[in-house]
């Protein structure tokens, strides 16, 4: 048994302590006077002796093992109290033992077995109200009323309790769902962006390699060589990135803004001329948006590397006091856009850059030749959380 599970334990036993103690204090004492307003007002039976302390004491003392046992603890409580009920003792805090024991039953039983081991209660605090069976005239139907609200009114407020319960765990299985779900959405669309990437850059270098292979075999030895350069820069990024989704504590540097320089030579030697343009003050920016910027740029020109053909892009970065502005536009086949669209690589931009509070638009450009993708990113404090919130 773990320390927490033990201490969960002993918290328990120390709760349901407190409340049998409560319980024998405030049946010594509250039967006592019980049995004196009934004796002001005529209405006392049988006065109080050892046998119906004795119930009272047992009665109470036994719902110190309520959670543990809730029916044979009720089956034992509503014994006593039909028993101390039957023999003419007067109402008192007995009641209050049974209602304790109802309640957990109530809590922590299935609802309709909960309903009839209360009901068989009920039926057995009832008989006193004809006791003595031989005297029908005797029969003492005002007892049966608060038998039955001490019986129904703890019982409501355990399903009730049990209710609200269930509807939280439910609430936060449901929360606990969605984070996991919205961690697998984040995970996959960094492994898209990466992966993504990497695989093509390696496949227009390796149709570049077999289309010279066999008239210049030496050019096709160098997109071979960067073949290999682009996938171990590929793979040494995928593994930066599952090494910071591993990790919950520090996180290690998120890509940002400051790659893509080096994302913009990778790119050329794949056969992409970029131009980079970077205009304004190029502060610190908050590590989500920074991440975003760097994922909308890299998932661009990945796009027009896919799509656009023979084509050169140019990247503008754009700083401003309250946004950061990053445009992508190339030259390649404006409007041509492969099926499916408008596929993960666009979505999934969309997604990070909304979820900064930013716009995304993306189009051909005027003419119908080249393509422009454009996402305005606003600079806020609350963006600086999380490295991976913008997802």
């Amino acid at each position: 048994m773990s320390s927490s599970t033990r201490r969960g334990a002993l918290r328990r036993w120390l709760v349901d302590g407190l409340v049998t103690g409560f319980l024998l204090l405030i049946g010594g004492f509250g039967s006592h006077f019980a049995q004196e307003n009934q004796q002001a007002t005529g209405t006392l039976r049988t006065p109080l002796d050892a046998l119906a302390y004795g119930l009272i004491f047992g009665a109470a003392a036994a719902t110190i093992l309520r959670r543990r046992w809730p029916v044979s603890v009720l089956t034992v409580v509503a014994g006593m109290t039909a028993a101390y009920l039957i023999l003419g003792y007067p109402y008192g805090p007995i009641m209050i033992s049974l209602a304790v024991v109802i309640y957990t039953v109530a809590e922590r039983l299935p609802l309709r077995r909960a309903a009839w081991v209360g009901g068989a209660a009920f039926v057995l605090l009832a008989l006193h109200a004809f006791v003595p069976f031989t005297d029908p005239t005797n029969t003492k139907f005002g007892g049966l009323l608060p038998a039955a609200a001490f019986v129904a009114v703890p019982f409501a407020i355990g399903v009730t309790v049990k209710v609200s319960r269930e509807a939280v765990a439910r609430s936060r299985a449901d929360e606990a769902r969605r984070i996991a779900d919205d961690e697998r959405l984040r995970v996959a669309q960094e492994v898209h962006d990466v992966v993504g990437h990497g695989l093509a850059a390696i496949n227009m270098q390796a149709e570049i390699a077999l289309h010279l292979l066999p008239r210049k075999p030496e050019e096709a030895e160098a997109a071979l060589t960067r073949i290999s350069r682009s996938s171990k820069a590929a793979l040494d990024e995928l593994r930066v990135t599952l090494s910071v989704l591993r990790q919950r504590g520090d996180r290690a540097p998120a890509p940002g803004l400051a790659q893509v320089p080096a994302l913009r030579d990778r790119l050329a030697e794949s056969g992409l001329p970029v131009t980079l343009s970077v205009m304004g003050d190029v502060g610190e920016l908050p590590l989500a948006v920074d991440l975003a910027a760097y994922r909308v740029v890299q998932e661009s020109l990945t796009n027009v590397l896919r799509h656009a053909g023979a084509a050169t892009a140019a990247v503008v970065i754009t700083h401003l006091p309250d946004w950061v502005v990053v445009e992508v536009t190339d030259t390649g086949r404006g409007g041509v856009v492969p099926p499916g669209a408008p596929g993960h690589g666009l979505e999934g931009m969309r997604e990070r850059v909304t979820a900064l509070g930013g716009t995304l638009a993306a189009g051909p450009l005027s003419g119908g030749r080249g393509w422009r993708v454009r996402a305005e990113l606003p600079v806020t404090p609350d963006a600086d959380s999380d490295p991976d919130s913008g997802w």
